[in-house]
């Protein structure tokens, strides 16, 4: 393995009680003024809302709500929360949600405290935020492991671009299950491919022999999966709805990555691809994983085998490619561009732009060129 330091500050509260007890023993050290962020207003008709205002206001604080935080979070909607913050002086940030809410909260909680746009400052100077507003996450849709780290994923529509920024990590997170039982069965599922796919790029990255970091993405992608299909079997299955939740924090919390750098082409490629149709991220990955895979499994063959024995109970990487495409099918998620949920038509053009302006990855199996992924996006059409 790679030199690395390795640090965790996260203080994770797990199960029923979890809130109750995050904010009873967390908001005493901070100020008055809370910022309670959220997305489109689910939370009000399950209860949560009610529950967090009753324990912000029992904790003496005084509330600044910030709503209407959309799925594929942008980069006009953070700024809003910025004027926010800053008019209220807000002390602390809630962000209540899946991981769109925690994203847009990460980089307002870093902006609110800059002189300097956060997105020039990273992409233009090459410099990233050191301190921010203090925040803590409740998550209510697991998936994208967005509570468990700095990075966020933030869409510039006047750039047509979506990808990453750096903002502030939440200092507690709550995993509550119970949270997630309103969460559709195919939301459920879109979050859980996230959560596979941050798993499996993770593995495919430049790491050497019969390290510790792969035998562990491969036992959250095994049980990912496994208990992807007790929620088809069963929706109710709060059980393995929290097993999803702790996948998701597992893949993202940094200990699949130490040692390694990582593969996250298909990542990217969906970046782009939500920047120009505005699709479910889980959705897009759905689509585009299985066929990007099919082009670099002879460059990283030994590790698609592994991955086709622990995940799929499969002898050969072909094998275990099928078995992740039949999975797909198997869960209900779309399997080409054509059932995608798109603002737009996807047409050549689209896939031309997001093929050219798309990141492209030095640390994969093998660097694509623009040419091969725009050939990638026409394979899944």
């Amino acid at each position: 393995m790679n030199n690395f330091t390795y640090s965790y500050p996260m203080k994770v509260y797990f199960g029923e009680d979890a809130t109750k007890n995050a904010i009873a023993t967390e908001l005493g050290n901070f100020g008055k003024t809370v910022m309670l962020a959220y997305g489109g207003g689910s939370i009000k008709k399950t209860g949560v809302y009610d529950e967090m205002v009753t324990l912000l206001e029992n904790a003496g604080k005084e509330i600044v709500e910030f709503s209407g935080i959309m799925p594929n979070p942008t980069y006009a909607k953070v700024q809003e929360g910025v004027e926010l913050a800053r008019a209220k002086h807000v002390d602390f940030i809630l962000a209540v949600g899946g991981g769109s809410v925690v994203d847009c909260c990460k980089v307002i909680s870093a902006q609110a405290v800059l002189e300097e746009d956060i997105w020039d400052m990273e992409y233009k100077s090459g410099k990233f935020p050191t301190a921010g507003i203090p925040m803590g996450a409740v998550v209510t849709a697991s998936g994208t492991g967005a509570e468990m780290n700095a990075g966020a994923v933030i869409t510039c529509e006047d750039k047509m671009w979506k990808g990453p920024l750096f903002g502030t990590a939440a200092t507690f997170a709550v995993l509550n299950p119970a949270y997630t039982m309103s969460v559709s069965k195919i939301q459920v599922l879109s979050g859980a491919f996230d959560t596979l796919s941050h798993a499996m790029e993770t593995y495919l990255g430049t790491s050497d022999q019969d390290n510790v970091s792969d035998d562990v993405a491969l036992s959250i992608m095994r049980n990912t999966v496994v208990n992807m299909r007790r929620v088809l079997a069963d929706i109710e299955d709060v059980q393995a709805r929290g097993n999803l939740m702790w996948d998701s924090a597992m893949a993202e919390n940094g200990i699949l990555k130490v040692g390694r750098l990582t593969d996250f082409q298909a990542h990217q490629i969906e970046h782009q691809l939500g920047a120009y149709t505005d699709c479910n991220h889980g959705q897009g990955l759905a689509v585009i994983q299985p066929v990007y895979y099919r082009h670099i499994v002879n460059d990283a063959r030994e590790k698609f085998t592994r991955f086709a024995k622990v995940v799929f109970d499969v002898e050969t990487a072909e094998q275990g490619l099928d078995a992740l495409e039949n999975f797909v099918k198997e869960c209900g998620l779309p399997t080409k561009m054509s059932e995608l949920q798109s603002k737009v038509e996807i047409t050549e053009e689209v896939l031309h732009q997001v093929a050219e302006t798309c990141n492209v990855i030095k640390s994969n199996p093998r660097e694509l060129d623009r040419e091969e992924i725009y050939q990638i996006l026409r394979e899944c059409m």
